[in-house]
């Protein structure tokens, strides 16, 4: 795919208004490009910072219109982005990353397979299209396992792990009764995921594997540098870049891995695709030349990407619900760097910023 570069001045849509939005739209103005935020939800945390908002539903093509006619490209923030929206405005501008990237990880079982095409190891996994077919598929795959939606699953939704003795029936019942896939418990030492831009012209550049750690099923910490091998690490570069080229893609992504470390030693097993920048990236805010944002918004305006060198060891911890009242102490720590989303209720389980803790990189590499 070529895309022509997009002047300063220029503007991007962006579907949805969450804290990914609001933090590309910053990350657009200091590149001299505007946002015109789309979203339904009139409390959208974006629409504070943006050139331009419409609150509107996905599917009101009233309103889609007369956003298309005021944006040059189209963009999203979230990968549950309605195929008949996304269809609508790519007739009429260039929509990044494309329909592809979102019909793949939109659904699980369609974005295992797709890993497994390109050779790259996952978690044992099975479709599970009704309830009498949970139990042979069990037996297959073995306890504990873990029952998945297909699609709008994420921080620990739409899913529930299956044990020796549990109620299969409720299990089905309890993600909803709908198209699901099972999948083997893998036995990891620890949760990575690797960040990659893809521009345009096919360039690909990597931000550094990052060590996650999640509480409750929400990420809580991602710390660089991760705490695994030069092999894997350049492992997981790999797997990124080549998910990206498959999926024809201009933008960032984040791939999610699991490190297990067995007799045959520690190896990579790809977990999940998001198509988008993410929660485990936010740390290159601070830590990188370009940050996640910045590298999204170059890709999809078609500039050259940016650098994605590390200048600091950073731990980015996620503010959830009532830790964001915290912010006070936060901001008086000359170690951290607060980034708040504007938010107005602190619910239970809910991101309301995250902070960077900075320290001096101890792990320069030799060409540096």
């Amino acid at each position: 795919m070529t895309i022509s570069p997009l002047p300063p001045g220029s503007t991007i849509g962006i579907l949805g208004g969450g804290q990914l939005g609001r933090m590309l739209a910053l990350a657009a103005a200091e590149l001299g490009l505007r946002c015109h935020i789309y979203c339904p939800d009139p409390d959208s945390p974006a629409f504070d910072v943006a050139y331009r908002s419409t609150c509107a539903a996905y599917d009101d093509e009233v309103a889609l219109d007369e956003f298309v006619r005021n944006v040059d490209r189209v963009t999203y923030e979230f990968e549950n982005v309605p195929h008949g929206t996304v269809a609508f405005l790519a007739a009429r501008v260039p929509v990044l990353p494309g329909e592809k990237a979102l019909r793949i990880t939109q659904d699980r079982l369609h974005e295992k397979r797709f890993v497994s095409e390109l050779g790259f190891e996952t978690a044992h996994f099975l479709p599970v299209d009704r309830a009498a077919d949970l139990a042979n598929a069990l037996d297959a795959l073995g306890y504990p396992a873990i029952l998945k939606t297909r699609r709008f699953g994420y921080d620990g939704k739409g899913q529930v792990t299956i044990r020796p003795g549990d109620d299969l029936a409720g299990a089905w019942t309890a993600i909803g009764a709908q198209d699901a896939i099972l999948e083997a418990v893998v036995p990891f030492a620890m949760e990575c995921s690797v960040v990659v831009a893809r521009g345009g012209d096919g360039t690909i550049a990597a931000y550094d594997i990052t060590e996650n750690r999640h509480e409750n099923h929400i990420l809580k910490t991602s710390t660089v540098p991760a705490g695994v091998s030069l092999a894997s690490a350049a492992e997981a570069r790999r797997i990124g870049a080549r998910i990206a080229a498959a999926l024809d893609y201009v933008g960032v992504l984040a791939v999610e891995l699991f490190v297990v470390r067995d007799a045959a030693g520690e190896h990579l097993l790809v977990n999940e695709i998001a198509p988008r920048v993410h929660n485990s990236g936010h740390w290159t805010q601070d830590g990188c030349v370009v940050s996640q944002f910045g590298q999204h918004m170059r890709a999809v305006a078609g500039w050259p990407l940016g650098s994605t060198k590390r200048h600091s060891d950073v731990e980015m911890t996620n503010l959830i619900g009532q830790e964001v009242e915290q912010w006070a102490g936060l901001a008086a720590r000359a170690e951290l760097a607060v980034h708040l989303y504007g938010k107005t209720a602190a619910r239970p389980g809910r991101k309301m910023g995250h902070v960077n803790r900075i320290s001096p990189r101890r792990d320069q590499p030799a060409e540096e």
